[in-house]
């Protein structure tokens, strides 16, 4: 048997799916739930999008000599406040944001046609500054897909939707009962194991 191999196709496929995954949990919300803190550190949907955008920005862009044209939120962090990567003010529009991450993709998805995967590009900071292209975008797509599961969390406190994408099964069936019979029995076993029970 033969096996077909183009790992920088493999690659693409999964930051795809990451970028893919990361803008369904989006779909159908409101401004503020859009924009809402739901966990004690402010985790919210755009701020997460903002952040991949600048995140990858500068890794497949910065680090290999093809900057982004536009200003991201990284990029202007020693000016900025902190964690100002990781909201959304009222006056940027989902538009904007959105607008911006995708553009941000198609730049990243041209240096990563332009390169091989074994292009060296160095890193404005941090101890290991000079990255190969191929691990550079194992880190985007391994940070993009730790970022979509922060996604996921908070999708699923808004409005418990769950899931990988809008459309077809990915989860476990069932309806809000079945639901809350799960998640007892997960409280059950944690208070036994807790000595609590």
């Amino acid at each position: 048997m033969t096996v077909n191999t183009d790992d920088k196709n493999d690659l693409l496929i999964y930051v795809q799916d990451a970028r893919d995954a990361l803008m369904w949990k989006l779909e159908g919300l409101s401004e503020y739930d859009l924009r809402r803190p739901l966990t004690p550190t402010g985790t919210n949907l755009l701020g997460l999008i903002k952040h991949v955008t600048g995140a990858e920005a500068l890794y497949l862009g910065e680090t290999f000599g093809r900057p982004f044209p536009e200003p991201t939120p990284l990029w202007i962090i020693g000016t900025a406040e902190p964690n100002a990567d990781l909201w959304a003010r009222a006056d940027e529009s989902t538009e904007e944001i959105l607008g911006r991450y995708r553009r941000v993709w198609a730049h990243s998805d041209a240096t990563i046609e332009a390169l091989p995967l074994d292009a060296i590009g160095q890193l404005p900071f941090g101890g290991r500054p000079k990255q190969t292209l191929h691990r550079v975008l194992v880190h985007v797509i391994a940070e993009t897909h730790r970022h979509v599961g922060h996604a996921d969390l908070v999708r699923e406190l808004i409005d418990g939707a769950t899931g990988q994408r809008s459309h077809g099964p990915n989860t476990a069936p069932g309806d809000t009962a079945w639901w809350q019979a799960h998640h007892d029995r997960v409280e059950q076993a944690a208070r036994q194991a807790g000595g609590l029970a």
